[in-house]
């Protein structure tokens, strides 16, 4: 869920519950709020949905790459004990 849809959620839930006088509070608290998620957020130096894929992708061959090195390091070994 994005910080936009977490919003947008809050604003539907609100918005049934507050009396139209107070309908340009709500939008300044919610752009207060806003404002002040997205700060935290971007301090918290998250990667996105897709660079975490690509990393998990990348972790995945390089876990087969290092396996098939030991296999070949393992029959290597056996080779020369068996000399």
């Amino acid at each position: 869920m994005t910080p936009n849809d977490l919003f947008s959620s809050l604003h539907q839930h609100f918005g049934g519950l507050m009396p139209e006088l107070a309908r340009s509070a709500q939008e300044d608290l919610q752009r207060q709020a806003r404002a002040a998620v997205l700060s935290v957020i971007n301090k918290l130096d998250l990667v996105t949905r897709e660079d975490f894929e690509i990393q998990t992708e990348v972790l995945r061959r390089t876990r087969e790459k290092l396996d098939q090195l030991e296999a070949r390091v393992a029959e290597l070994e056996r080779q020369l004990a068996d000399r």
